[in-house]
């Protein structure tokens, strides 16, 4: 089963299992949990080819390329997923969205009728190509035949991917039966209606050698301007961003504005975020390509009503250096790229204003900040961009856009707030094992050391304003009626550097999924 969990403010319970029998890995009783695991980042937007609704974990921006083409004036996702290698990035999941898009077609005659195939990527780019061959069956056997799919590169003309299917047959009634077969085809599907006649060989044996492939009859489309429901997608369905359902974990989403000077609607920006307090994640926020000054920054957010400290957002977009200001660019994920190599550097708890974590050089702020300016917008939630001493921009303010909500208080603070789902996420993770072990005492302390060697790491590592944590776990809690037996509650408190006060949370895990909540006691116990 999946579980799903938001960040130490609010509750959720984990999505019930609705579709047959699903396998998440999950840890070893007893694994210990490291502090010093690598950040992973989600990208979600328009690329020119690649699997739609489907996660692809890229190591760098070559892998991005190859999968999903190069940088396109269609859609930033590009060069958001290049800035974020280019700023210390090193794991990000790209999920291809579209609307409207189709594949190219290809179709293999059949006496009279065709085997029609559909690629499965859409896209003007994507270009497959199929050979058929009678090699190994009977002369007398006109029901069977081989079929070769290949994926080619359509810049270098060289294979990408290759899929072979054997002893295929054209009768629905038949085991062997090709459409069957091509349900497991990561290259093409067939499309009605359906062959009569088993596909004629596409290579005769007076066939020229690399002739022998039938090209596609019609070109894929790209389709037209993403829009919010595209990158909402469906729960059930597991697409746009619900189809990061199929990862364990991310650590931050990013949704790349559609195009250049365009904005991601408030839509999708709410759905978003609420994604991410379901997922113990940060989204980044873009400022709106039509906040120029910052009034309009300000009184910006406020229409807008954004308030949450699962979101983080920032002010002015940035130009490239020597260019006109009406070339604006957002650069969240340049940002994303700057936390993943502050996670790895020094750890989540410190700020991401140190000189060594300034923006590339060819970045410039749009917008020049005078001190008042840059106080007003960071204490309405936005972080702000300035010019650094030596040349290149800096993150200033290190603040989520919680604006000061009193429940949310202690969370205002980036580094408290990110430390904080890091530590539940990890907890989470590391002790799900328990729901299906025995329920007793021995259960609880095993637990209870597991998750204090975890936070004694962290405070030996200064995350902590002090080593004072308080580690407490009960077994066997969970009696009532609305909520599976056998429970296994963690009571967690700490005092973070970047918090005024220490923060304490539970989870509280059943067969069922997890539950975190905040809660105003473990301080007490903690003193």
């Amino acid at each position: 089963m999946n579980a799903r969990l938001p960040g130490c403010c609010g509750d959720i319970v984990s999505d019930a299992v609705d579709r047959g029998i699903t396998v998440t890995e999950m840890a070893p009783a007893g694994q210990s949990l490291y502090a010093s695991r690598e950040t992973t980042a989600a990208f979600i937007g328009r690329a020119l080819r690649g699997p739609l609704n489907e996660p692809v974990l890229i190591n760098n921006f070559g892998d991005f390329r190859r999968r999903f083409g190069d940088v396109w004036s269609r859609s930033s996702l590009g060069p958001a997923v290049q800035q974020f290698f280019e700023h210390g990035g090193r794991n990000v999941y790209v999920v291809r969205v579209a609307n409207g898009a189709r594949g190219a077609m290809l179709c293999l005659p059949a006496n009279g009728s065709a085997l029609v195939l559909r690629a499965l990527e859409p896209g003007s780019t994507e270009r497959i190509r199929a050979a058929v061959d009678y090699d190994g069956i009977a002369a007398d056997n006109d029901e069977l035949f081989n079929l070769a799919l290949q994926r080619v590169d359509p810049e270098t003309g060289l294979v990408r991917d290759q899929e072979i299917y054997r002893q295929a047959g054209f009768r629905q009634d038949k085991e062997n039966f090709i459409v069957d077969s091509l349900l497991t085809s990561r290259l093409a599907r067939a499309e009605l209606p359906l062959p009569t006649h088993r596909p004629e060989a596409t290579a005769g044996p007076n066939t020229p050698p690399g002739s022998a492939y039938a090209e596609h009859v019609q070109g894929g489309s790209d389709g037209t301007h993403l829009s919010a429901y595209d990158l909402v997608g469906s729960r059930r369905d597991e697409t746009g961003l619900f189809a990061l359902q199929q990862i364990e974990q991310f650590d931050l989403l990013y949704l790349p504005p559609p195009g250049k000077g365009s904005d991601v609607g408030p839509m999708a920006v709410l759905a978003a975020e609420r994604y991410c307090r379901e997922r113990g994640a940060m989204l980044i926020v873009d400022p709106s390509a039509g906040w120029t000054t910052a009034a309009d920054a300000v009184n910006g957010l406020r229409t807008l009503g954004y308030a949450s400290a699962n979101m983080l957002g920032y002010f002015p977009r940035m130009r490239y250096r020597g260019e006109d200001t009406s070339s604006w660019l957002a650069v969240g994920g340049a940002i994303a790229g700057l936390l993943c190599r502050l996670d790895r550097n020094r750890g989540a708890w410190h700020a991401l204003d140190d000189q060594a974590m300034g923006l590339n050089r060819r970045f410039v702020p749009a917008v020049a900040l005078d001190d008042d300016a840059a106080q007003i917008l960071v204490r309405v939630g936005l972080n702000v961009i300035s010019k650094g001493a030596a040349g290149s921009a800096r993150f200033e303010g290190n603040v989520t856009m919680s604006r000061g909500s009193e429940s949310q208080r202690e969370f205002a603070s980036l580094p408290a707030r990110r430390l904080c789902l890091q530590i539940v996420n990890a907890i989470r993770q590391a002790t799900r094992w328990a729901v299906f072990e025995h329920v007793d005492a021995q259960l609880a302390a095993q637990i209870q050391s597991q998750v204090s060697a975890y936070l004694s790491h962290l405070a030996d590592l200064g995350a902590f304003v002090n080593d004072r944590f308080f580690v407490h776990c009960e077994a066997g809690l969970s009696g009532r009626a609305d909520i599976a037996e056998h429970g296994v509650t963690i009571l967690i408190s700490m005092h973070p550097i970047a918090c005024r006060e220490p923060v304490s949370f539970t989870l509280h895990h059943t067969v069922a999924g997890c539950r975190v909540a905040s809660t105003a006691f473990a301080p007490v116990e903690m003193h």
